[in-house]
């Protein structure tokens, strides 16, 4: 029996577009298969910020960033805090990709047209000792043009290959199974779905119309994680974090299922480190909301007070921005989930961004007028129309009023006034000096030592109760699934291992459904820039290996 392509590629995210166009390149046959409509291709990556994790690049030596291959896997391992035996690949991916960031990947990718805002990000900062979790400098690169930047080379790399002959690209085609007719998986089956109109992200139809079989030399997945499935979140939940949320908002589009991820097992690859995953915990109900339970997450700088559902201020250093799962875990302890950010007017309007493509139009459209006009005005556009539409938002002139339309929010009055003003008034009464004993405003003053957070991401340190600095401003923050960071094991190579640690032959991984390299190249938690990368990276890999196997 004939082969239909050299490679089928499972998925038109960016893994899978950066395989694909790696297999072009090479020369060799792809069939592209995604069960969504054309308009989703670039999957999850379309809709993010466009953050990438560089080490020592040009931006950081602008800002005075002084960076180093050492220190970035000093910050990988003591972020990962690698434990397993299962770990042994993750590690030797974590090296990789650490070397990856510290050489060719920004040439790699300016080579191709990506350019990056000239301000570094400072995310996932730890406050713990050297050894421990977090970014010791700024590293979160802002693609120029966001998500949508940074797949438009690879889906335009893709789409020359479709013009040369070398690419079939079938959307609505929904894989059921893989097999072998010999000894390695060749055969593709599946389920062709109705066509559909909807606008990216929406729900797509599920009806099927037909069915499909294909064979090649090679089969890649790189059909992503789980986040768009709560039932398989809860059923992976970790039990070092205790009980899952009852509710939780959609930080990823419902197709996002983990489907693919479970066939791929049942051909005889292996799933590891299940309970790692990366939830956001600043996460708010989209006030126009693309597909079901929509969130979006608040990239915040540090000067938001922190509060959990009873009004108890967040311990150290268990900051906005510091340490996204070990705020998790405290969250989940407390018996609720869901906190609050209290600030104000001044903070929000210097300090507020919104993840997301669609919530950063100045960036995404690559208009230095409007990323200008966004520093200019008291508060961004995007950020003031969740606070005059947003579900989670109140905005008042006294804490009274403030307290009043918080408890409004929520099933129980939870928040008690006096206590709220006690806490905000006793770290008011801390930023008279420059030296202080609260930790938090230790940061603060911290982080305006980088110019970057100095510029555009750090209020001046001011009394919050402070009329001149107002209105008042409370959040409700939401648990937001976004990221499976275990997944299918590989070697260096992409090739999926198996249960005995062999090969399953014919069978490669990439991107989240890889855990982005390895089976969990992030371990217990993200450094954050590195999503989008680890795409990129396990992507090429696994396109050039596939196109030296089939050669």
């Amino acid at each position: 029996m004939a082969y239909d392509a050299d490679v089928i590629v499972i998925g038109a995210g960016l893994a899978g577009l950066a395989a694909t166009a790696e297999l072009v390149d090479a020369g060799r046959k792809v069939i592209l298969l995604d069960q969504e409509p054309e308009q989703s291709v670039g999957g999850q990556a379309h809709w993010s910020f466009g953050g990438l994790f560089f080490v020592d690049s040009p931006e950081q030596r602008r800002m005075r960033i002084k960076d180093s291959r050492e220190l970035a896997l000093q910050d990988w391992y003591g972020t990962a805090g690698f434990d397993r035996e299962e770990d042994h690949w993750p590690r030797k991916w974590a090296e990789a990709y650490v070397d990856f960031a510290a050489g060719e990947k920004r040439a790699w990718l300016h080579g191709q047209g990506v350019r990056f805002f000239p301000v570094v990000g400072w995310a996932e900062r730890g406050g713990y000792d050297a050894t421990g979790h977090g970014n010791s400098v700024p590293r979160f690169h802002i693609t120029w043009g966001t998500g949508p930047g940074i797949v438009a080379p690879f889906e335009r790399r893709v789409r020359e290959g479709v013009a040369r002959g070398l690419v079939q690209l079938k959307f609505r085609h929904r894989v059921t199974g893989l097999g072998r007719s010999a000894g390695a998986v060749d055969t593709v089956t599946g389920e062709i779905l109705e066509p559909s109109g909807i606008e990216r992200g929406e729900a797509s139809s599920r009806e099927v119309t037909g069915s499909f079989e294909l064979r090649a030399q090679a089969v890649i997945v790189t059909s992503g994680g789980i986040g768009g499935n709560h039932d398989l979140v809860r059923a992976n939940w970790p039990q070092r974090l205790g009980t899952p949320p009852a509710s939780m908002l959609s930080g990823v589009p419902a197709h996002v299922d983990g489907l693919m991820l479970g066939i791929t097992e049942a051909a005889g690859g292996r799933m590891i480190n299940r309970d790692r995953m990366w939830h956001y915990t600043e996460g708010i109900q989209n006030w126009n909301p693309i597909w079901a339970r929509h969130g979006i997450r608040i990239l915040p700088g540090p000067s938001s007070l922190w509060f959990d559902a009873r009004g108890k201020r967040l311990p150290v250093p268990l900051f906005p921005g510091f340490d996204t799962l070990g705020t998790l875990d405290h969250i989940m302890k407390t018996g609720y989930d869901y906190t609050w950010f209290v600030l104000d007017q001044k903070i929000i309007g210097k300090e507020f961004a919104l993840s997301g493509s669609e919530q950063n139009p100045d960036l995404t459209g690559k208009s230095v007028r409007d990323v200008i006009g966004r520093a200019r005005a008291d508060v961004p556009g995007p950020v003031k129309a969740f606070m005059d539409k947003g579900a989670d938002f109140v905005v008042e002139k006294d804490l009274t009023s403030l307290v009043r339309g918080m408890n409004a929010l929520t099933k129980e009055p939870l928040i008690d006034e006096a206590e709220l003003r006690r806490e905000i008034t006793a770290r008011d009464r801390e930023i008279t000096n420059t030296f202080t004993k609260d930790l938090q405003v230790m940061a603060i003053r911290g982080a305006r030592n980088y110019l970057g957070d100095k510029l555009i991401r750090t209020a001046t340190p001011h009394r919050i109760l402070d009329p001149k600095a107002g209105p008042l401003i409370a959040v409700r923050l939401h648990i937001l699934t976004r990221k499976s960071l275990g997944g299918l094991e590989t070697d260096l190579s992409s090739r999926v291992l198996t249960e005995g640690g062999g090969v399953l032959p014919g069978v490669y991984a990439a991107g989240e459904a890889a855990g982005f390299g390895g089976g969990g190249v992030h371990g217990y938690r993200s450094l954050e820039g590195t999503f989008l990368g680890g795409c990129l990276f396990s992507g090429r890999a696994a396109g050039r290996a596939a196109a030296r196997a089939v050669g």
